[in-house]
């Protein structure tokens, strides 16, 4: 696991364009796990504030309640279509898995929660430039950047 600003250090190129792809729609979709062990997706917004990337629920939200519980997470940036001709060029896919730590701060607004999220891995999908392939960057803590081509 990694803070976001440890990734940023690392691979500073591939963490801004994943970056500006998660904010280049204001919601995204965040998996959580029940407590019976399903999964659950809830809309929700990131916040990439103090070079950390944080998370924020309303006080006793059930996404609250599952991170609180079980803070292993994933994360997909809010979906754009594929443009059907070639006058527009598709942003982009960034998905990330990472682990909650909750930040206790007694001026949250209405007992809020805040979550800090410690990056366990990235994937970003785009077009190659000559529009003839995929490129699927992967970022790994241990294994560091891997770009393939499909």
């Amino acid at each position: 696991m990694m803070w976001w600003h440890e990734v940023t250090a690392r691979e500073p190129e591939f963490a801004a364009r994943v970056r500006q792809r998660f904010q280049k729609t204001k919601q995204c979709t965040l998996a959580t796990i029940r407590k019976s062990g399903a999964p659950r997706i809830s809309a929700t917004e990131l916040d990439f504030a103090e070079d950390e990337l944080w998370l924020g629920c309303i006080a006793g939200s059930v996404k609250a309640r599952d991170l609180r519980r079980d803070p292993r997470l994933a994360l997909h940036c809010g979906t754009i279509d594929i443009p059907d001709t070639r006058q527009g060029a598709w942003v982009g896919d960034a998905k990330l898995a990472g682990v909650a730590h909750e930040s206790t701060d007694p001026d949250r607004p209405g007992g809020s929660h805040r979550f800090r999220i410690a990056v366990t891995e990235i994937t970003y999908l785009t077009i190659a430039p000559t529009e003839d392939h995929l490129v699927l960057e992967t970022w790994h803590p241990d294994r560091g950047l891997r770009r393939r081509r499909r």
